[in-house]
This record gives structure tokens, C-alpha cells and sequence, in this order.
């Protein structure tokens, strides 16, 4: 426990927010920098075939301790952090024996996270919980991810008594702004299936998650002086808006929950002549995903032909797909995370993201590539906080499906 709070202290003072304006990979820096300490850490506790290529992309193995051939397996996490809030500065600070209540973040500027908000984090009375001084967010997406793989994999270099086949470690740039497997080599990697430890709360175990696609919507409008404006301006905020008010209500994040899907309107930018909008659309059936695709253009058709052609256009875009799909096939590497856990005291909490993971683009790939907890909650924001026993967890989790595969 105490080495892999270490790693996770360590990790997570490190600034890798990822940046979808930059058009490079890793998107910023600070990824790079972080991929080469990480790269000469993984040489030091002795992994073998370590790489770290020209895009930030991280690779080694843990070599196997048995002589028969057994199926090579891996661990894939990602090293940055959303760049939706602030990741720069990070503060970290345990909390021992957190005994309930209110949790005072930050005495000058009264920032609590409070029970009333997030009361599950009274789920984990008598642990130990790592939270952030208010001002950013702490980096449990999905440092302590990395944290749990690294400290597993030393702890198999330590103890060749146990035996485990091949074990590839994969550690990727931009899964926050949906890139982390666009340079992923997955033939390089070598492995016939892999996790990512990319999910929250102790127990999660999941195989599906949205289909989803990005939507930019740009409405042309037509400036006139206001006080002569009948029957000649066209004010694109005001179309903007009405396109905006024909989507279902209550089909947006807020609203939604389990396998619901949504449009979500991400950004809104615009004056008179002309106003942009970005969404994001998702949902777990591939047949509503795509319905709702074409519900976007429907509505648009509908504005140019009250206004006319050209007064709006969509442009829609495809990002992942779910990988319930690619899994499916071989449940048996659902099966042995499930049997891990509840070998090491976990109950599986088996569930659907309602997101994405780099897995679901890598098992498109020809990686199947399931989602394991990393034990965090509230991530991307200020009241993000992770308990170190769930990372104990975690770290026993993958210690024990690496003996699994051998034993079946």
C-alpha cells in the first residue's frame, strides 16, 4: 500500500493535461516529460524490451516465470489528465482514518467537499483518502492507474516464485481528448488481450460503453442595421438557439443515466453573421446512435428549409464505438477480472461506461480490452478523491489475474 501511494504522490504533481488545439501527440509537453521518467522508472525495477516512441507511447514487458506457453496479457493505462480543469500545480493530501463528514479542502478559499454532494465518499470510513487543496484536480484519472500497473509489475520482478506467463505494460498520451490509440502499435504490443485500469469506484468491471461521434453545427446569419432590419437580418444566435430547443429536453447529460444516451452541447460561440456549436452525441445501442446522427441532420434540413439552403450546416464525425462488440466474443477475459476480484475480497460491479477508455478503440484494433477500476472518484474537477485501499485493490487485481491465465 505504501509503495503504490508512493508512485501515485509522485505521479500526479507532474502537469500532463492534454490539449486538443496543439495537433501534436502527446498533445503537450509535460506527457513527454512525464513518458521519459516513466520509461527509465520501469528500466530501475529491471522490466525488459522498455520503449518509448517518438508520439509518448510507453511499452515494456514483465517477463514470464513458467516454460509452458500461456496467452500474453496486458495492462494499459494513460498518462494524461482532462484538460477541462486545471491539472497544473497539483497538491496532494491524505487523509488518514477518515472517520466521515465534511472534508475541508481549502481554509482560504472555503472550498468543501461535502457529504451532501458526494455521499460516497462515506463509503470508505476508515480508509485512507487522497484528496486535492481545492484548486485543481488530483490526477486519479488515471495516474493511479499507472501507480497500480507499476507497482504491480515490481512487485512480480521481485517474486518470480509466482508464476505468470508474458505480461506486456502499455501506458498512453491524449486518452482524454480521444487519441490516446491513435499511434497505439497494438502488433508491437504483442498481447492477445489487455485492461485498462482506467475505471473508478472499487469493483467496477466493464465491457460496453458509448457509441459516440462529435457534431459541429454552424449557422450563417446576415447582419442588417437592427433599426431596419425586417425581413432582412438573420440573427444566427437566435436560429442557433431554436436548433438547440428542437432536441429532446431531456435527453442531455443532466438528465440521463445508465443506458440512456444524450446530445450534449459542449460550447456555443457566435454573433449576428454567424454562431458555432459543438456536441457530443452518444449512446450505448449502435441503431439509436446512429437514429440519432440522423436526427442532427434532420433538424438542420429543417432550419434551411425555413430559412434557406446554406443558413445551416453539421458536420458529424465518428469517435469510438462500443466495444461490447470485439468482447463479447471472448467473455472469457471478463470472466477472469471477475474471478480476480472476488478472489481478492472485491465484489465486480459489472456496468456500462457511460463514456470512453482507450479500450474501446484498441478492441477495435484487435486488442480486446475490458475496464478495470483504479479506484477514483469525482474525477476531472477540484472534489476528485481516491482511497489508497481501493489501489491496494486494485494492484491485487491484476496480480491475480496474471496467475490466473496460467492456471486455466
Amino acid at each position: 500500500m505504501e509503495q503504490v501511494l508512493e508512485r501515485f504522490l509522485k505521479y500526479v504533481v507532474v502537469d500532463t493535461q492534454s490539449d486538443t488545439d496543439t495537433g501534436l501527440t502527446p498533445s503537450t509537453p509535460g506527457q513527454m516529460a512525464f513518458a521519459e521518467s516513466l520509461a527509465e522508472e520501469l528500466k530501475a525495477i529491471g522490466l525488459e524490451d522498455v520503449t518509448l516512441d517518438e508520439n509518448g507511447y510507453v511499452m515494456a514487458t514483465v517477463p514470464s516465470t513458467i516454460d509452458n506457453e500461456v496467452p500474453v496479457i496486458g495492462f494499459i493505462a494513460h498518462m494524461d489528465t482532462s484538460p477541462d480543469f486545471s491539472g497544473k500545480h497539483v497538491k496532494p493530501r491524505v487523509i488518514n482514518n477518515y472517520q466521515g463528514g465534511d472534508i475541508k479542502l481549502n481554509d482560504a478559499r472555503d472550498i468543501i467537499l461535502k457529504v451532501a454532494d458526494f455521499p460516497e465518499v462515506e463509503q470508505y470510513k476508515g480508509q485512507d483518502l487522497v484528496v486535492t487543496d481545492g484548486t485543481t484536480l488530483l490526477g486519479a484519472d488515471d495516474k493511479a492507474g499507472i501507480a497500480e500497473i507499476v507497482t504491480a509489475a515490481e512487485y512480480l520482478i521481485q517474486h518470480p516464485e509466482i508464476k505468470h506467463g508474458k505480461i506486456r505494460l502499455g501506458f498512453t498520451p491524449d486518452e482524454e481528448i480521444g487519441a490516446g490509440a491513435d499511434h497505439f502499435k497494438v502488433e508491437q504490443f504483442g498481447a492477445e488481450f489487455a485492461y485498462t485500469l482506467d475505471g473508478s469506484q472499487i469493483g467496477e468491471l466493464e465491457y460496453e460503453n458509448f457509441n459516440a461521434a462529435g457534431a459541429k453545427i454552424t449557422v450563417n446569419g446576415r447582419m442588417v442595421h437592427p433599426g431596419y432590419a425586417k425581413h432582412k437580418m438573420r440573427n444566427s444566435i437566435r436560429i442557433a438557439n431554436q436548433i438547440m430547443t428542437m432536441l429532446p429536453r431531456h435527453e442531455t447529460p443532466e438528465h440521463t443515466e445508465g443506458y440512456e444516451g444524450f446530445y450534449h452541447l459542449m460550447s456555443f460561440n457566435g454573433d449576428v453573421e454567424k454562431t458555432e456549436m459543438v456536441y457530443i452525441i452518444r449512446d450505448f445501442k449502435r441503431d439509436r446512435f446512429e437514429d440519432r446522427k440522423k436526427e442532427m441532420q434532420h433538424l438542420i434540413n429543417k432550419i434551411n428549409a425555413e430559412y434557406g439552403e446554406g443558413t445551416a450546416t453539421v458536420e458529424v464525425k465518428d469517435q469510438y464505438y462500443n466495444m461490447r462488440e470485439k468482447v463479447e466474443p471472448v467473455m472469457y477475459v471478463v470472466d477472469y477480472a471477475e474471478q480476480a476480484m472476488e478472489e481478492v475480497g472485491v465484489k465486480p460491479l459489472v456496468k456500462p461506461i457511460r463514456g470512453g477508455t482507450d479500450g474501446s478503440r484498441l478492441s477495435y484494433m484487435g486488442l480486446p480490452c475490458p475496464n478495470i477500476f483504479a479506484g477514483g472518484h469525482n474525477f476531472h474537477g477540484r472534489f476528485e478523491f481516491v482511497p489508497v485501499q481501493s489501489m491496494q485493490k486494485a494492484v491485487e487485481v491484476i496480480l491475480k489475474i496474471s496467475e490466473l491465465v496460467v492456471k486455466k
